[in-house]
């Protein structure tokens, strides 16, 4: 999956609009504007379309992750200049606070059966030898399930300018 499609899934599922992805990249002190959103949010073969980088996305969701968590004490995390999609996966986990067993549930829901074992092997580090790489459909298939629990229906979250919508409660 490209950065900018991750964007979208992204502003989508959680029904950010332009003020409220400029509040999470400023989080992590880094400035956009409108246009630059604008851009990166764009069909690929628009002529306006410019490709969010890798530095891009992952201020965007370190944000993501102080909006949803608040700031931690200490210095702030670095921001990747290289991405991959178990760094993405990763970051989105933190930001939810989501456990194994609600990325499996969220994963079923998507018909993508997946073990504790397999799952554990994504967020490993790369040199681990049980290390595995997160293809794109995994990605894909795991924005998915955020979509169905997170906008199961047209209009069911609207984005607070305090705090990036909570988690659904599981019943």
């Amino acid at each position: 999956m490209t950065n900018n499609d991750v964007l979208r899934r992204m502003r989508y599922i959680f029904d950010l609009n332009d003020t409220a992805v400029i509040s999470i990249f400023a989080h992590t002190e880094t400035l956009v504007t409108r246009e630059q959103i604008s851009a990166w949010l764009k069909k690929d073969d628009d002529a306006d379309f410019v490709k969010c980088r890798d530095v891009n996305l992952a201020a965007f969701l370190n944000g993501f992750i102080i909006a949803r968590r608040g700031k931690k004490d200490g210095p702030a995390a670095p921001i990747e200049k290289k991405l991959t999609n178990n760094i993405v996966l990763k970051k989105i986990k933190i930001a939810l606070a989501l456990e194994s067993d609600a990325i499996i549930q969220m994963l079923a829901k998507v018909d993508l059966p997946v073990s504790k074992h397999e799952l554990s092997a994504i967020f490993r580090k790369s040199g681990h030898k049980n290390y595995r790489e997160c293809k794109d459909q995994f990605l894909r298939n795991f924005l998915q399930g955020l979509q169905l629990d997170y906008r199961p229906e047209e209009g069911t979250f609207s984005w607070n300018k305090d705090a990036v919508p909570a988690a659904p409660q599981n019943k």
